[in-house]
């Protein structure tokens, strides 16, 4: 990632900047409003000059991401501080019972004439995966991370519906460029 200030751009109500939520879009200003919307996946963001940051007010509490010259910083809560303590009762949450039920199944094998010998080692392997999926859900909570907007922005680019609108006005400017990308290509050969 570059670094020079002399590289660096300016943050302001009329630049186009990689919108921080759904990473695909383009945020620009809205007319008449104090504001900026992503093209692509159409979120509103408040916008503080001074500071160089946007807000994401559709959400409580709202998401902060600070401009530093080249792209968004990574999205804060509002008045909230995750510290460390979060993280390792996380990973506590995750670790313990794994390990506990490991234990148990290596102290405790089952009979090996029985059919189902493997069934601690698949319990250990499915408590570990069901805590993980937890945490995993609680930060995707936390955060609002657009799960679902990816996953649009994915099939609106393998439809080739890239940044032309939603819904049947995007069909129609979608089917109206590749009609005049293909009389532009027609001539040329």
């Amino acid at each position: 990632m570059p670094s020079s200030k002399i590289l660096a751009q300016s943050f302001d109500y009329y630049g186009v900047y990689p919108c921080p939520v759904c990473r695909i879009g383009k945020i620009s200003h809205m007319p008449l409003m104090e504001a900026m919307a992503c093209d692509f996946c159409q979120e509103i963001f408040t916008v503080n000059l001074e500071l160089e940051q946007i807000k994401m007010p559709s959400r409580q509490p709202p998401l902060i991401w600070r401009w530093n010259g080249f792209n968004w910083t990574e999205a804060q809560l509002e008045g909230v501080e995750l510290g460390w303590g979060y993280g390792l009762a996380a990973a506590v949450f995750v670790i313990l019972p794994t390990t506990l039920i490991g234990i148990v199944a290596y102290y405790f094998p089952a009979n090996l004439k029985e059919p189902i010998t493997w069934t601690p080692y698949i319990w250990t392997i499915l408590t570990f995966l069901s805590h993980l999926s937890i945490i995993v859900w609680i930060v995707i909570e936390i955060y609002q991370i657009p799960v679902a907007v990816y996953l649009r922005a994915i099939a609106r680019w393998r439809n080739g519906e890239w940044g032309v609108g939603s819904g049947e006005q995007g069909r129609q400017g979608s089917r109206a460029f590749k009609g005049r990308y293909l009389k532009i290509r027609q001539r040329r050969r």
